[in-house]
């Protein structure tokens, strides 16, 4: 859905909470200038470890103070990153894309919705029920920025683990603070890994994860 949206040729995409930079690295390897904005530290050396495969660069930072130029990107993206900004910053991060993207950019925002058996499986590490509902409001007031609301869509991803190890990692990378949280409960949940996810037919676990996507606009 990304790459239908995104503007075409070669544009400037932020990916703004890129983790270890496989978007990064997709949007590059369909010509565009991808920049990726990290604050973690190390997903953000993850990312930085690929070998380059186009066009792509990664900056320290978060998405409340982006280190980037104003109305110096053509799209910016939160791809299941928003909800992880702090509630007291939110207004502040959709303010920060408005400010770096040209008149007429677009800012697309993917977010999980909180539902589905990929959400009740991270529910008893992190219940984000609030934190998600709260980015969602903040895109409801985002006209305040200069930002004009074009559509909502949803659909169903597929969220693929080789195994309960990789499903652990990604949960940890994307928030450190998680790892604690496994402590005492690694035995329930690599049981409702196994009992919850769909098999694919060389092995690994599929989960369905309900996804919103808001589309928005810089207006001028």
């Amino acid at each position: 859905m990304l790459d239908a949206t995104l503007p075409e040729g070669a544009p400037v995409v932020v990916d703004v909470g890129c983790g270890d930079g496989a978007l990064v690295r997709h949007l590059a390897r369909r010509g565009a200038t991808a920049i990726g904005v990290e604050i973690g530290a190390e997903p953000l050396a993850r990312a930085r470890a690929h070998t380059p495969v186009g066009d792509e660069r990664y900056e320290h930072g978060g998405a409340q103070a982006l280190p980037l130029d104003d109305a110096s990107a053509d799209a910016v993206v939160f791809s299941n990153s928003l909800h992880h900004v702090p509630g007291e910053l939110l207004d502040t991060a959709l303010a920060e894309a408005a400010r770096v993207l040209r008149p007429g950019g677009l800012l697309y925002v993917q977010e999980p919705v909180a539902e589905g058996p990929y959400f009740e499986l991270l529910r008893p590490i992190d219940d984000e029920t609030a934190v998600r509902a709260a980015a969602h409001a903040a895109i409801g007031r985002a006209d305040a920025h200069g930002l004009r609301h074009e559509r909502e869509e949803r659909f169903d991803a597929d969220v693929v683990h080789p195994d309960f190890a990789s499903f652990r990692d990604r949960v940890v990378l994307a928030d450190a603070e998680r790892a604690a949280a496994f402590e005492g409960l690694e035995s329930a949940l690599s049981a409702q890994f196994e009992a919850t996810a769909e098999r694919t037919d060389d092995g690994a676990y599929r989960f369905r994860h309900p996804m919103r996507v808001d589309v928005l606009r810089r207006v001028s």
